[in-house]
């Protein structure tokens, strides 16, 4: 099986420009590819981690991956899939975000020397720097529809709602050029991204054949989303981070042993490297219903996920605790925990609502309120319906929140 066939049969590829010609090329050649990712926040989270999964089964495939940070296009901010105007970001926040996402990286595709098909980063600020503005405009705005540019998704719907700064609307031609450049630069024949991309991926292959006749293609991923449509990568706490300080291995291993089953055979395919054949088995298990295998299938996924990003120790770590909570004492070392000061306590009691906030599992009193009222709160195994009770606690207790989250809490 081709890496192309392989991409269609993972159920992984949106849109892709010239087909024919792209599924010849990467089969009989090693190809440049690049994929973008702007530095707008401190870490990447699950929707770029299905860039880097796709990065490495490039990689793995013999093509050689340029993972490009939008040092200087992170300054504007990508209008698509905003209502608003984002953040405008100091130079010094972008590049250590950017330092911060290299680290992330290094975990999914190989950036070392020894790496016989190396991954490499590229900054787009190194070259945008030295670029004058109206040169730039001469060269390349010349290439550009204002009409076409706005029948674009990206710009559509900013547009047609709250309106399009002026500033978002060189960012097309800012990514386009960031092909151009790699394509004279570096023989990158390919761009990816995610299906979001779509526009802003082909104008640059676009521009590429306009400016230099030369072979450029796109091709851009499904989105993460559940079987309803809707978003994937949303937690009680906020996004799926690849970073463990801001979602634990533990939480981000919970996270997808808890997803809904109809979910679960394409996430294997999206972002493990599970083998098909495998996978093609588990699938039929789910339609028969064989609860105990479909259990063994959510704990694969979840393994090789947080394996992948955060590698085999804390993996089984986060396994052994999940085990520990559903089948044991409860009382696992690795589970996440919160170690609260004396002066949390009154009589050496602490509120429960004050319990739940402390220990982030709700963002503030009235959510801590509503999930006692609402019966989502238990300590011990005890479920606490009083949003006026308080908890002792002599070394820790062990929270549960909902049916599927667990905490502990443990005194300085």
């Amino acid at each position: 099986m081709t890496l192309f066939q392989e991409l269609k049969k993972r159920n992984l590829i949106a849109q892709v420009s010239h087909e024919a010609e792209v599924e010849e090329m990467l089969g009989k050649e090693s190809i440049k590819f690049y994929i973008g990712f702007d530095a707008t926040a401190d870490s990447l989270h699950i929707g770029g981690l299905l860039q880097l999964v796709t990065m490495r089964r490039f990689q793995k495939a013999g093509h050689l991956p340029f993972a490009l940070l939008g040092t200087a296009t992170s300054l504007i901010g990508d209008p698509t899939g905003k209502t608003d105007l984002r953040k405008m970001l100091t130079h010094e926040e972008i590049e250590y975000n950017s330092a911060r996402f290299r680290e992330q990286m290094g975990r999914i595709i190989d950036f070392t020397p020894a790496a016989k098909y190396r991954a490499e980063i590229v900054k787009n600020g190194d070259w945008f720097a030295d670029i004058k503005y109206l040169e730039f405009l001469g060269e390349i705005g010349r290439h550009f529809s204002v009409n076409k540019m706005l029948t674009a998704e990206c710009f559509r719907s900013r547009y047609e709602g709250k309106g399009l700064s002026f500033l978002e609307f060189n960012y097309m031609l800012l990514q386009s050029y960031d092909f151009l450049h790699l394509y004279r630069t570096r023989g990158v024949k390919l761009q990816m991204g995610g299906d979001d991309q779509w526009s802003n991926i082909l104008a640059g292959a676009d521009l590429v054949r306009r400016v230099e006749q030369g072979e450029a293609f796109a091709l851009t991923f499904k989105l993460i989303t559940t079987s309803t449509g809707d978003k994937m990568g949303k937690t009680e706490k906020g996004a799926l981070w690849l970073d463990p300080d801001k979602c634990s291995p533990y939480d981000f291993y919970q996270y997808f042993r808890n997803v809904d089953d109809a979910d679960v055979i394409n996430l294997l395919n999206w972002l493990t490297f599970v083998p098909l054949e495998e996978i093609e088995e588990r699938e039929n298990w789910f339609s028969l219903q064989e609860g105990a295998k479909i259990n063994d299938t959510k704990e694969l996924l979840a393994y090789e996920m947080t394996e992948l990003v955060h590698g085999k120790t804390e993996a089984d770590k986060a396994k052994n605790a999940a085990k520990s909570v559903f089948f044991g004492s409860g009382e696992s070392q690795d589970m996440p925990t919160t170690t609260l000061a004396d002066g949390d306590f009154e009589d050496d009691k602490i509120s429960a609502v004050n319990l739940l906030v402390k220990t982030g599992l709700c963002s503030s009193n009235r959510d801590a309120r509503t999930t006692i009222e609402q019966g989502g709160f238990s300590i011990d195994g005890e479920k606490i319906t009083d949003t006026d009770a308080m908890i002792e606690i002599k070394e820790f207790v062990v929270i549960k929140k909902g049916k599927k989250t667990f905490h502990k809490a443990a005194r300085g």
